[in-house]
């Protein structure tokens, strides 16, 4: 059986969630399937953080080309070797593809569709335009939750469900539930200017789905009250993240409003292990990788009510309404100041996070594959 996967959003240097997810998977699918020939296409050099483990049935094909890589030297590349399966891991295939080849693709969400102005006009025609793609040229379809699951339904009402397989995340309890030790911890927070249990922490891109001009307009409030309240934002501009830095340039409370940009995966397992609270009170989550992250740190959540996140936090967060400044204020600083709801948060975090993990999400996801 040869299976082949797309696996270019691998070269990239910015991390995020769905890029995780292809690690993730790639470093679990050989020894679950010793006897399948996995043949690894991108169009560079992987991202060394990022790269697939060596194993003696992946071969990798570095491929290049200058424009529209999915649909002209992949695309080409598929006619020419028509392996017998092919796993597309981030929502786009190209137009044309051999009738032999079996496909199956995961579909992370459709944020894009559920709040199109988040996002940049010609960023949102060209995700469209994947998501139209793959849906049609897909056998089967991964949802990495029940709620990305009802949203296909909703927009493509032609779509038959039982072509749809809701296949949850994980995420890495080794890395993250490991601790690190109070020394390294305050070296690391100190180059922040922060203490431990001292902020609020969110993790993720700055744009504007993630909803953070509201989360920094409530942090204004509480810091009205709470004086040593700072706030960190661990992530990278993404796109239209302007309106977040010019929220947090226009408040008074600029200084303790922390702009880490990218960090490495220790530095974030620091900042999350060091934070009293994290806050994730997106607009839309197809999943929600940090929830479970921040659960396997030890840190009491709050999220929003929204998507995928009740399915994913279950009884391990205290959740908010994401358009509503007050109510996101009003639970942080409730969360800020109530010890024994932050203990309770933790223990029922740590029971929620029983329900995931990558060896379970690879697992299912090549047993769907090759079935």
């Amino acid at each position: 059986m040869k299976l082949a996967i797309q696996a270019s959003d691998l070269d990239h240097t910015r991390i995020d969630g769905t890029r995780v997810y292809v690690r993730e998977l790639l470093r679990r699918f050989s020894p679950l399937s010793p006897e399948t020939e996995f043949l690894l296409y991108h169009r560079g050099n992987f991202n060394p953080v990022l790269a697939p483990p060596a194993f003696s049935n992946y071969a990798e094909y570095s491929v290049p080309f200058p424009r529209a890589w999915m649909q002209t030297r992949f695309a080409y590349e598929m006619f020419r070797v028509r392996p017998d399966r092919l796993f597309l891991p981030i929502q786009a295939a190209p137009v044309c593809l051999p009738g032999s080849i079996g496909v199956t693709a995961t579909i992370h969400d459709l944020a894009f569709r559920r709040f199109p102005e988040t996002f940049p006009v010609l960023q949102r025609q060209k995700l469209n335009f994947m998501l139209d793609t793959v849906v049609r040229q897909a056998d089967r379809l991964i949802a990495v939750s029940e709620s990305t699951k009802r949203d296909l339904l909703e927009f493509f009402p032609s779509l038959v469900e039982e072509k749809i397989r809701v296949i949850h995340h994980g995420f890495d309890n080794q890395f993250f539930g490991a601790r690190s030790s109070e020394q390294e911890r305050d070296v690391e927070l100190v180059s922040y200017g922060l203490r431990t249990d001292g902020y609020v922490l969110y993790v993720g891109a700055l744009q504007p789905r993630k909803n953070l001009v509201r989360l920094i307009a409530a942090f204004e409030r509480c810091r009205q009250t709470t004086p040593d309240m700072k706030l960190v934002l661990a992530g990278e501009p993404a796109w239209l993240s302007d309106s977040v830095l010019e929220a947090r340039e226009k408040s008074r409370f600029k200084e303790d409003i922390i702009l880490t940009g990218r960090v490495s995966f220790e530095a974030l397992r620091t900042l999350y292990q060091g934070a009293r609270l994290f806050a994730f009170p997106s607009l839309y989550e197809g999943f929600g990788i940090p929830l479970l992250e921040a659960f396997a740190s030890n840190i009491p959540v709050i999220t929003a009510d929204n998507s995928s996140l009740r399915e994913v936090a279950g009884s391990g967060a205290l959740y908010v309404d994401a358009k509503n400044e007050s109510d996101i204020a009003e639970k942080l600083l409730q969360l800020w100041q109530n010890a024994a709801l932050r203990s309770e948060l933790v223990v029922r975090g740590q029971r929620e996070l029983q329900r995931f993990s990558w060896d379970r999400t690879a697992r299912e996801t090549l047993a769907y594959i090759l079935s």
